[in-house]
């Protein structure tokens, strides 16, 4: 009865296969697993965080054209004061004399009355200076340095998004194929389950043998060393699920708890050879970073374009103010770095080749990805063409199984071919299972190629 079912499944199998579209299955659980394994990724985090530090340049760039307002304080106390040499002050006293002679109608060579009080010359400087100011420095035109770095930022900013994309498509694999393994283990404990139904009906026909002189206790004892290796093929795959469970624990920080409850299946998945072709992440990167490094170079360039910017100054106290200190001015000035040793050029020389690299990384990324695309096709048409063979391929060891196992129930032949030919019926069904998770494989690494993996 297993044996029709297993070859119902087959055929329901192959006429599957037999369709032209394109799928891929991905379940609830393992679309959870993607998810949590991309908010658990640090290189993910990483990125996102480099991302995020190109954002702030690009507001640093632009805050270049805000004015810049500063306050400032001092005190100061000089040895002495600062005041005007002897002959200076005795002109300035005798200039005052003249002006009180004048304004009074005292006649020039009049002597200067004597109940007048002098004016006493003012230092220049008194040696206790406190100061309590403002500065305004406003860049006006920063000769397009500012407005390349902006650029350049931005781009630099969507080559990181893309290269958390990429990663996130890198993480996605790496789940799924764990999830597939798994699955793939629990259909090989199938197959063993199966195995093991068909070593208890030759258990009990065997017994019966015996109890009736038909067969010898020899072929119990084979009997058992069958079932004895069969309870090691048992706690291999026990230990395989263990350790695939450990994985994705560690890739998603799923509970075991939960990834114990997970019965994955092995969904075949097909794919039509003309499916639509997306750029890659991976090169979408790359040219986004590529604009980056030209802009960049532009920037560098601008060191020679001459900058223009306006000053203001603001002073709150007077009093300590010296003669020649104005309260306040404003003005605007040009700066232009007419040559800086070369510097500004080899950078841009040096940013233009950093570009030129990355131009040389983008051919070769397209050449590997339209390699990794024939090879996934030649893959995917390999898998679904083992799966025929190994279908073949059970239906002989099937007919066989049953043809000895008739034989040796008629006294035929021995135990010994009845267990060969379970033996090779158990491989064969494990070339299935295989087969399955390779062709699934062959799709989903087709899918990523192509840059249309979707697992979302």
């Amino acid at each position: 009865m297993q044996l029709k079912q297993l070859n119902s499944f087959l055929l329901a199998f192959a006429c599957f296969i037999s369709s032209i579209s394109i799928a891929q299955q991905l379940d609830s659980n393992l679309k959870n697993l993607i998810e949590k394994g991309l908010q658990k990724s640090h290189k993910i985090n990483i990125q996102n965080l480099e991302s995020g530090q190109s954002k702030i340049d690009q507001k640093l760039a632009k805050s270049v054209f805000l004015p810049k307002v500063t306050f400032n304080g001092s005190y100061t106390r000089l040895d002495d004061n600062i005041s005007f040499d002897g002959d200076t002050q005795n002109l300035l006293i005798s200039t005052q004399k003249l002006l009180i002679k004048e304004a009074a109608g005292i006649p020039f060579n009049s002597p200067f009355p004597s109940n007048i009080q002098l004016e006493p010359v003012p230092y220049l400087q008194n040696k206790n200076i406190l100061k309590s100011s403002m500065d305004v420095d406003w860049i006006l035109f920063s000769g397009f340095e500012a407005s390349n770095a902006i650029k350049a930022s931005k781009f630099k900013e969507a080559s990181l998004n893309y290269l958390v994309m990429a990663e996130k498509d890198k993480i996605a694999l790496k789940i799924i194929e764990t999830y597939d393994k798994l699955a793939l283990v629990y259909a090989s404990e199938r197959v063993l389950n199966t195995s093991r139904n068909f070593l208890n009906e030759q258990k009990y026909y065997v017994k019966k043998a015996i109890e009736n002189g038909l067969a010898t206790p020899i072929s119990r004892k084979k009997i058992e060393l069958a079932e004895q290796q069969l309870a090691g093929k048992f706690l291999e795959f026990k230990h395989n699920k263990t350790l695939l469970i450990e994985v994705l624990h560690q890739l998603t920080g799923e509970s075991r708890s939960n990834l114990n409850s997970f019965n994955p299946q092995l969904e075949v998945s097909t794919n039509d050879s003309s499916s639509s072709i997306k750029k890659r992440n991976e090169v979408k990167a790359l040219e986004e970073a590529e604009k980056a490094t030209l802009y960049k170079s532009k920037m560098e360039k601008s060191n020679f374009i001459p900058k223009l910017a306006l000053k203001g100054h603001y002073e709150f106290i007077e009093d300590d103010l010296s003669l020649l200190d104005p309260k306040w001015y404003i003005g605007v000035g040009i700066r232009w770095n007419v040559f800086d040793g070369n510097q500004s050029r080899l950078k841009s020389e040096k940013s233009l080749m950093e570009s030129q690299k990355y131009r040389e990384q983008i051919e070769e990324a397209n050449e590997l990805i339209g390699l990794s695309i024939i090879k996934a096709e030649l893959t995917n048409e390999l898998s679904l063409q083992n799966t025929e063979i190994v279908q073949k391929e059970i239906e002989l060891a099937s007919d066989t199984y049953d043809m000895i196992n008739k034989q040796y129930k008629n006294g035929l032949t021995s135990i010994n071919d009845v267990l060969d030919a379970l033996n090779d019926l158990e491989k064969a069904n494990f070339k299935l299972q295989e087969s399955f998770f390779n062709q699934r494989r062959a799709v989903t690494n087709l899918l990523y190629a192509k840059g249309i993996l979707n697992y979302e």
